[in-house]
């Protein structure tokens, strides 16, 4: 008897091990849908400026049709993307990396345009889209921690048996392919004159000194 009821404790134990990893699995996969939902809005916050932001280009730089129907045509493929069921994350972060370089390319333009870049709307729209990015980018360094966690959970043992068991599966980050991001900061230290060093005189080079009272320039 006393063998059995030590095999219904081991058995006991590992159910009660298999619920509790069920469980976490289930918390984990709706924080990452949930901070995917962040993710989500902020990119249709994104989406809802750049209308606004191409009609204020049009005012004053009609002329560059070809950056303008860039930016029109990445942000209709982002949206459709975005609305589309059999969407993935991997394919969102895809249409929004096309977007964002095509937007990068209308404020270099916008750059070449002295009124527009003096436009209080153009300003204004400016500052927004920029307060937007920034919050894509904490939404999205949020969502990539859930999943991270979730995803190695997944692959490690023995909690990849009841994620096999339960069909708990890794989910995809949410990487744009900006360059830039990737770039390393560039510092200009050209200007700092470096400050003088204590007890140090400054000289004069000898093709500026000027000869002594009473003696012929050498």
């Amino acid at each position: 008897m006393t063998g059995l009821w030590i095999i219904i404790g081991v058995v006991v134990l590992l159910l009660l091990g298999v619920v509790a990893s069920y469980n976490r699995f289930v918390r984990q996969r709706n924080l990452v849908q949930e901070s995917w939902r962040q993710v989500d809005v902020e990119l249709k916050r994104r989406h809802d400026l750049i209308p606004n932001l191409i009609e204020t280009v049009k005012g004053y730089a009609a002329q560059e049709r070809t950056v303008l129907q860039a930016v029109t045509d990445a942000r209709a493929s982002a949206v459709a993307t975005s609305q589309a069921a059999t969407s993935g994350v991997a394919a969102q972060a895809q249409a929004e990396t096309v977007l964002g370089r095509a937007l990068g390319g209308l404020l270099a333009v916008a750059e070449n345009y002295p009124d527009l870049k003096s436009s209080q709307n153009f300003l204004s729209l400016q500052q927004q889209l920029a307060e937007t990015e920034d919050r894509i980018a904490a939404a999205r360094r949020f969502y990539n921690g859930n999943v991270r966690a979730l995803n190695t959970r997944v692959e490690s043992v023995p909690s990849s048996l009841v994620a096999a068991m339960f069909n708990f599966h890794k989910a995809d980050y949410f990487e744009l392919d900006d360059p830039a991001e990737r770039a390393p900061v560039a510092v200009d230290f050209s200007s700092i004159a470096a400050p003088p060093q204590p007890g140090s005189r400054q000289t004069q080079s000898p093709q500026t000194q000027s000869p002594q009272s009473g003696q012929a320039p050498s």
